[in-house]
């Protein structure tokens, strides 16, 4: 599975290791995502999302229907 937010599209940055001499070498900053599993109360069933951290505070302050009209809006399945 790619590591992306179905809510806010974040995905990883990329960037260097710098050692102790200096040399630098490719490497990858993930993202924090987590697999969440919301109620829907319009359509009678349970949704499971890949949030990053920052998208699960968002579906807490904005509710999951919002979210998920967010998420559709993007063009991805629910």
């Amino acid at each position: 599975m790619s590591a992306h937010c179905q809510l806010t599209g974040a995905t990883p940055g990329f960037g260097n290791q710098i050692s102790h001499s200096h040399r630098r070498t490719s490497r990858r900053f993930d993202i924090n995502v987590q697999r969440k599993r919301y109620w829907l109360p319009s359509e009678g069933r349970h949704v499971r999302l890949r949030l990053s951290a920052k998208g699960i505070k968002t579906v807490d302050t904005i509710g999951i229907e919002a979210a998920v009209a967010r998420i559709r809006a993007r063009g991805v399945r629910v």
